[in-house]
């Protein structure tokens, strides 16, 4: 089995990645390979070779984003600018189809029965399984938002800053990102993922500023959070699932994953994460909260396999393809 490997941040490579070590408007980063980063985008996957496990429900269109929401049974399926809600345990039941004010490419839980979508100059909070609607306006390019002690936090991608709604009040964190591309409530603390800096970086919501960071591997692009306090990401580029822990700032995990891996989901309750790879049109689980992770399951996907999540309930998994070959539902 390879080897984990461990990573402290020393004090010369923190303060190359802290926001504002730089008098510069571009950061200062002596381990950015490029003055012109490109994010890292999922792998064009070949043709299906091996059908895929479980079932898989028709759907010719691309799904952008998935999520589950247990307490009220519901699956979202998101295509552009449409929402699908089907019942977790009738999922060959019609779903209810919510319209959106604009393309999503991001559905996560708020709690309570909501699922949060981001799209362009907004939030939209969606009650489940009714499907009824509310929107929050947020200025700029809006890519994800996370629940957070009762508010919201937002990341808007061209403004490069985290913008947190609380309540009728809005104020924003910036300084040193080139790209806020995703945000992770993390109990009472808080981290965002800069693609474009392949970097975690600690939030200081209560103060209003971005602190350490760290590099994510030479490719980041999505992450999770786990029952054990960490964020979970994936290095898409380097091939790898990596562990970090907040408070203090530290890459705990290194694990190789060969083939591209990409989307990301957890399941609490088995204590599995579950990460898709797009080169192989595969998905594998390992468990996460040992001194290293260890695969438990493994099986062959629909093709695109770009989004992934969990019912903790069952420890079903779901794999949606990005290119029109379906949604697929998995039984471990």
């Amino acid at each position: 089995m390879p080897r984990v490997v461990v990573l402290a941040v020393s004090a010369a490579l923190a303060c190359a990645l802290v926001a504002g070590c730089s008098s510069d408007d571009q950061p200062s980063d002596e381990l950015m390979v490029t003055d012109n980063p490109v994010a890292a985008t999922p792998a064009r996957s070949p043709a299906v070779a091996t059908p895929p496990a479980g079932t898989v429900l028709p759907l010719t269109d691309a799904v952008t984003a998935l999520a589950t929401d247990p307490s009220s049974r519901t699956l979202a399926v998101a295509t552009g600018a449409q929402v699908r809600l089907y019942d977790l345990d009738a999922l060959s039941t019609a779903p209810r189809v919510v319209t959106l004010p604009g393309p999503t490419g991001s559905l996560t839980s708020g709690g309570d029965g909501v699922l949060l979508a981001a799209v362009p100059g907004k939030v939209v909070r969606i009650s489940v399984p009714g499907g009824g609607v509310s929107e929050s306006a947020v200025d700029g390019s809006v890519v994800d938002a996370a629940a957070y002690q009762g508010g919201t936090l937002v990341a808007v991608r061209d403004r490069k800053q985290v913008t947190v709604l609380d309540g009728d009040k809005t104020r924003t964190i910036s300084g040193g990102l080139l790209s806020a591309d995703q945000v992770y409530s993390v109990g009472s603390g808080a981290a965002v993922l800069d693609r474009l800096r392949n970097a975690v970086f600690q939030l200081d919501v209560a103060n209003g500023t971005i602190g350490q960071g760290l590099r994510a591997g030479q490719g980041a692009t999505n992450g999770v959070v786990d029952k054990w306090g960490r964020v979970l990401v994936t290095d898409t580029r380097g091939g790898a699932l990596l562990a970090f822990s907040l408070n203090p700032l530290l890459m705990r995990q290194r694990y190789p994953v060969p083939g591209s891996p990409y989307a990301i989901a957890y399941d609490p309750n088995r204590d599995l994460v579950w990460v898709t790879l797009t080169a192989t049109n595969e998905i594998v689980a390992f468990t996460a909260g040992g001194d290293e992770p260890v695969e438990r399951h493994r099986y062959p996907t629909v093709a695109q396999p770009d989004a992934v999540a969990v019912d903790p309930a069952s420890g079903r998994v779901v794999v949606a393809s990005g290119n029109g070959g379906g949604v697929q539902v998995v039984q471990p």
